[in-house]
């Protein structure tokens, strides 16, 4: 649990400063004021700033009235923010201020958190690619991709199927069947053939555990051979020449920007048409337990999570919905096709109101999450009142 909770703030803490970031160097390039950049949230810890005379002067808890910005530290250990002048439409006739600058420099500005969280994921992937992804080996794999530690792992279990009643679990590795090492897909699926209607044991690895598995093999209706009802992968840690790694982690960064949006369209198609949500939705308990599975798992597990992770928020802040980045984009669009600013009520409106449903959303999600690990945290929170 503590590890969980260590990792989630870290890599939660890394996406949202990341973001931050590429708004303050795009705003401070563009001659826009930056009131205050801070790492974690408020309240204020303590802050400094340099005054005209090259000197750092230190800021309490309460922000000081100053024309230079604010570097702070803060309590809430959330990644960080940007407060840039004129963002809320005011001192529109100062001219570093926001809204002073034209349509498109506003828009590049509010545009460079998203862009940031790209330029992450592309950076980590091509760490990871240069050291070994974990990654799904399969036919199509480049000639230069050097793989090594090849396990089949369990994609999907049958219902009412001989791995289903064995608690077979999605994610689990086959070490060994009848104390035979199979490095290959279809020299286990052979296997199972000669096995039809005879028990077999199976060594199975869930999570830092070795587990025993008997099973009777059958002959599947899907296939027509012999299975324990179970669709199986090969997975492995895949690397490239650091010469090249660059290339294969921005490939999968983009792969994985056009799969998260196309995943949003079902989503929505599958609402308006069937009124049902396809898929699992995460809020922050949930995405919680993922990055400490991911931590489990080990450094290059938390490297990818996190990238995917990055991908994930750029797609979602950038879509056209009030609150978000992309809503602020969307009115400033219209700004720039009627030739003349959007009332600021009716744009701050729109904004709290997306907000409100945002924050909604959030704690309905949360809720079924916690419904989701609550045994896990109820064994847990166990385990510790025993120690006392």
């Amino acid at each position: 649990m503590l590890l969980t909770i260590v990792a989630f703030f870290v890599v939660l803490g890394v996406l949202v400063l990341v973001h931050e970031v590429g708004h303050f160097v795009v705003a401070r390039k563009s001659g826009v004021k930056v009131d205050e950049f801070g790492l974690g949230l408020p309240p204020r810890i303590f802050g400094f700033f340099k005054d005209d005379l090259g000197k750092w002067q230190s800021v309490g808890i309460k922000t000081k009235e100053t024309n230079k910005t604010i570097y702070s530290l803060n309590w809430i250990p959330l990644g960080g923010f940007v407060k840039i002048k004129g963002e809320e439409g005011d001192a529109a006739t100062d001219p570093d201020s926001f809204a002073h600058k034209k349509v498109w420099t506003r828009i590049w500005i509010i545009s460079a958190g998203v862009l940031m969280n790209i330029i992450l994921a592309a950076v980590l992937l091509t760490i990871g690619l240069t050291i070994g992804s974990p990654q799904y080996i399969d036919k199509t794999l480049p000639a230069a991709a050097k793989i090594r530690d090849i396990k089949i792992r369990v994609l999907d279990v049958l219902a009412d199927s001989p791995a289903k009643k064995a608690d077979i679990q999605v994610g689990d590795i086959i070490v060994l069947v009848d104390s035979q090492n199979f490095a290959k897909i279809e020299s286990l699926q052979g296997y199972f053939d000669s096995k039809i209607g005879t028990e077999v044991t199976l060594k199975i690895q869930r999570d830092q555990e070795i587990l025993d598995k008997k099973v009777t093999p059958y002959v599947l209706s899907q296939t027509n051979r012999g299975g324990m009802g179970v669709a199986l992968a090969q997975t492995g840690f895949v690397s490239y020449p650091w010469y090249i790694s660059w290339w294969y982690g921005l490939k999968e960064t983009f792969t994985m920007v056009w799969g998260v949006i196309y995943g949003f369209y079902l989503i929505i198609k599958n609402l308006i048409i069937s009124r049902h949500l396809i898929g699992d939705v995460y809020g922050p308990v949930g995405i919680a337990t993922l990055v400490g599975d991911a931590a489990r798992s080990g450094f290059l597990y938390v490297l990818q999570f996190t990238a995917v992770l990055s991908v994930i928020i750029a797609v979602i802040n950038f879509l056209p919905f009030p609150a978000l980045d992309g809503g602020r984009v969307f009115f400033l669009l219209i700004e720039a096709i009627r030739k003349k600013p959007i009332n600021q009520r009716f744009e701050a409106a729109m904004h709290n109101l997306g907000f409100a449903l945002l924050m909604i959303l959030v704690v309905i999600v949360t809720f079924r999450d916690i419904a989701r690990v609550s045994s896990g945290f109820l064994n847990w929170w166990q385990k510790i009142s025993g120690l006392f």
